[in-house]
């Protein structure tokens, strides 16, 4: 008897109406857009179509979520960035391919620029907030190792000479990333990221600018 009572409570229960996945995804372009402390629930309620309650209760409150969307974006970029770098393609195209794929999320068609969610918006909340300070620190580890793994496999095959760090450069490709995502949403065209992009892969791979430029695929 006791056991029905409960299943027949729990086919009562009004079920989960939403997608965690794309509620967090619907937060993040919010903040992307305003900032966390431009943000307000009114927009975060608007932009996932969960009510207050609902999204304190699914994600915690406006504090939580934020913590949650740098999450995702992070390992999302993760992902994309070892894909990027996999499939066994020669260094300079691997790394091109990795910022082709962050300009088209920094510039996207058809919309305004937007640059890195995770620079645009934890970079400024960090001063304040320990927690956002120590996602933005991971978050640039996790990218500096991503392209530090590949560097050393490249060094083991004789794409790198012997005496380079791949630590440095590591650092240095990621900076490559910063700048494209602040000029980005500084405006600068396309075309002119590109050309820094191929720019810094010659440096890193110690190879003539001319030569990534002849390698890119058509803006």
């Amino acid at each position: 008897m006791h056991n029905g009572t409960k299943t027949e409570k729990r086919a009562r229960g009004r079920p989960r109406a939403y997608d965690p996945d794309e509620v967090i995804a619907s937060a993040r372009d919010a903040f992307w857009q305003g900032g966390y402390s431009g943000t307000s629930l009114d927009a975060l309620s608007e932009a996932t179509g969960m009510n207050r309650p609902s999204l304190y209760g699914a994600f915690g409150d406006k504090h939580a979520l934020y913590l949650s969307t740098l999450d995702r974006y992070v390992e999302a970029g993760l992902h994309a960035m070892e894909a990027a770098l996999g499939g066994g393609l020669p260094l300079p195209r691997a790394l091109q391919r990795v910022y082709d794929a962050a300009l088209a999320l920094y510039l996207p068609a058809g919309e305004e620029p937007r640059g890195c969610f995770l620079i645009g918006t934890a970079t400024v909340e960090s001063k304040v907030d320990a927690d956002v300070r120590a996602r933005l620190a991971n978050g640039l580890r996790t990218f500096d190792r991503a392209f530090e793994r590949r560097l050393k496999l490249a060094q083991a095959q004789g794409e790198l000479v012997s005496a380079a760090d791949p630590a440095v450069l590591a650092r240095v490709a990621s900076a490559i990333l910063h700048s494209l995502a602040l000029r980005s949403r500084a405006g600068d065209t396309r075309a002119s990221l590109r050309a820094t992009a191929a720019a810094g892969v010659a440096l890193i791979c110690g190879t003539p600018a001319s030569n990534q430029r002849s390698r890119r695929n058509p803006a």
